[in-house]
């Protein structure tokens, strides 16, 4: 795996593509919006060998969240590249960023857009509150403290059980090594 390097100007531009892609969604709002950035970041650094914007993630209590989440939002929205539309949702109110350009996808490889895409499309329709209970699963997100970074490593951990063939393999292994 390479190095993580944190890319500004690819997390600007995801957060307008995811928010093009999710415009046409009733439940897209900035928690789905937090979600579908990790998952992307996290799926793409181990089917990709790296993540897409390289950006820090924390525990939350509605779920992982990039730490720069706010100030990228602020600065995109003073810069007119996106509007934070506070709209009602049953008995509270969604923040939904809506694009006010099209995004640059130039930045993205085609497998980062696979990956992106099939994100989007696992959480299309789904409500921020599920969307959060979903994230809540996740391994990293689990041990970490609040606010605590939730290290990318993470997303190899499984807490499944062992089959037998996985743990006889180990056995084997151990055998080998003299352990």
């Amino acid at each position: 795996m390479s190095k993580i390097r944190p890319d500004d100007e690819k997390f600007r531009e995801l957060i307008l593509y995811i928010a093009t892609r999710c415009e046409g969604d009733p439940h897209f709002g900035k928690t789905k919006l937090n979600k579908i950035l990790f998952y992307a970041d996290f799926a793409a650094y181990a089917e990709l060998g790296e993540a897409i914007t390289g950006q820090e993630y924390m525990r939350l209590p509605h779920g992982p969240a990039p730490r720069r989440m706010k100030p990228m939002l602020d600065g995109m929205a003073f810069s007119e590249e996106i509007e934070i539309r506070s709209e009602p949702k049953a008995t509270l109110r969604q923040e939904r960023v809506v694009a006010k350009r099209l995004p640059d996808v130039t930045r993205f490889t085609e497998p980062q857009l696979t990956v992106v895409n099939r994100i989007i499309r696992a959480l299309w329709g789904r409500t921020n509150s599920r969307v959060s209970e979903i994230s809540h699963a996740n391994l990293g997100w689990k041990l970490a403290r609040d606010k605590e970074t939730i290290p990318y490593e993470t997303v190899f951990l499984s807490d499944r059980p062992l089959t037998e063939e996985e743990l006889e393999y180990g056995r084997r292994l151990a055998t080998e090594l003299g352990l």
